[in-house]
């Protein structure tokens, strides 16, 4: 694997470690899962995975203490758990 630069690993690993720490809360009046995840990581990164629409930070994102992840950043995050070969919580249950 090719070298990568400090920006890129601190995107990258926000994700995975937003993506690893996820919890749902599934809404009343539906099945459908949505993913969050508590956000005590650099405001830098999380505005990047902002624009990038890997994740959503609310209206007020300074009074928001959650992200939504979006479907996009699941999958982006997945990707790059096997990239780094980490076991992805999900699939380890298995």
């Amino acid at each position: 694997m090719d070298k990568i630069n400090p920006s890129q690993a601190m995107e990258e690993l926000t994700l995975m470690l937003l993506y690893l720490s996820k919890f749902s809360e599934t809404d009343r009046f539906s099945e459908k899962k949505d993913y969050y995840a508590w956000k005590g990581y650099a405001f830098k990164i999380l505005n990047e995975l902002e624009e990038k629409d890997y994740i959503r930070q609310g209206s007020h994102p300074s009074r928001s203490k959650s992200v939504y992840i979006t479907p996009d950043g699941l999958e982006h995050a997945r990707n790059l758990l096997e990239r780094y070969h980490i076991t992805d919580w999900e699939k380890d249950s298995l």
